[in-house]
């Protein structure tokens, strides 16, 4: 009888890359001419972010830095949730960037629903905010990774523990 094998599907963030990319942010935004005399700035606000910026113009410069220094710390960007700007005190803007660890319930769900649908000899099951996959073919596993790839879930994918 062969063993069954299995890998588990989630998602994370690693917080010491995103202070890192805030700070480099911070910095760059403290030496770029555009922004001299300027408020803006980038705060991690326990589990998220916030974004301070003087006008619209302002705000999307810092996003747009914050997010290419994201990538190059290797930080999915797909997992920030950027919120509606809103308006702040001494009329400045104010956004709240959610920093998404984990696979929300209504996404878990939707991959299952996606990997039960490929009609694969393979079971996933939800376990707090990943998911894991059995099954004793290990090409359907490997499959099953290939199509989950394939789709957008609104998060970065990570595939591990495969054995």
């Amino acid at each position: 009888m062969a063993k069954d094998a299995s890998f588990d599907i989630y998602s994370t963030v690693d917080m010491q890359e995103v202070d890192n990319a805030v700070n480099q942010t911070n910095k760059e935004i403290g030496q770029r001419y555009d922004f001299k005399g300027s408020v803006s700035k980038v705060e991690i606000e326990g589990e998220g972010l916030k974004i301070l910026a003087d006008d619209d113009y302002k705000l999307r410069s810092v996003v747009e830095i914050l997010k290419a220094k994201m990538i190059n710390r290797k930080v999915p960007v797909k997992n920030l949730n950027f919120e509606k700007a809103e308006a702040a005190s001494g009329g400045t803007l104010r956004q709240l960037v959610k920093v998404q660890n984990g696979i929300e319930q209504e996404k878990a769900k939707a991959i299952v629903k996606d990997i039960k649908g490929l009609g694969l000899k393979v079971q996933a099951q939800i376990m707090e905010d990943q998911v894991r996959v059995t099954g004793k073919n290990r090409d359907d596993l490997q499959a099953v990774i290939q199509s989950l790839k394939a789709k957008d879930y609104g998060v970065e994918l990570l595939f591990g523990n495969y054995r």
